[in-house]
């Protein structure tokens, strides 16, 4: 018989008393709930059903957002309005994101950055961004917490482009959305 490495101090500690809870009969529960709930979820969102909205980042129509009681649990996508010869706003999230340009073209600007993690998070961003061409088409990599910012190129015609985020670490606490710059007259 091998002998234990745990002495009975430790042994009595393990095993006094503290409170009592149920968070396994809890998770148990809201697991039911869940899957009950999802049950009446949307499979198909029609156009119709996908809401505007003037957000500080320019016009968007939202096709999958959590608030919009879809089966999808993980992705937010929506569609970008980027007006002749306008920018979007600036901003950054721990989150990678992708998007597909169904017209137009222009261009991207993306500020890199730079990360370390020593008592605390340190982040630094390039004072210089890279620029990115786009057209209609293309399909697009923005890196985890690179401030980026979307620019339509033509003076004349509206640009349109599909964007996809992943929500999917917000519940593990990194829910770090930053709006740095406003896109004019929003």
């Amino acid at each position: 018989m091998s002998k234990s490495i745990v002495d009975a101090v430790e042994r009595a500690r393990a095993h006094a008393k503290t409170r009592e809870v149920d968070f396994f009969a809890q998770a148990l529960e809201a697991s039911t709930r869940f899957r009950e709930d999802y049950e009446a979820r949307m499979n198909v969102v029609k156009a119709a059903d996908m809401p505007f909205e003037r957000s500080p980042d320019g016009l968007i129509k939202h096709i999958v957002h959590e608030q919009m009681k879809t089966k999808e649990c993980c992705l937010d996508i929506y569609q970008q309005f980027l007006p002749p010869g306008k920018a979007s706003g600036r901003h950054r999230h721990l989150t990678e994101e992708i998007f597909f340009v169904v017209e137009g073209s222009g261009y991207d600007l993306h500020w890199d950055v730079r990360f370390d993690c020593k008592d605390e998070f340190e982040f630094t961003w390039d004072a210089t961004p890279k620029r990115f061409e786009w057209e209609q088409g293309d399909f697009v990599y923005i890196p985890p917490y690179c401030a980026h910012q979307h620019f339509n190129g033509d003076r004349e015609n509206e640009a349109r482009i599909v964007v996809v985020n992943s929500r999917i670490v917000k519940p593990m606490g990194f829910d770090w959305f930053e709006q740095l710059e406003r896109a004019e007259g929003f």
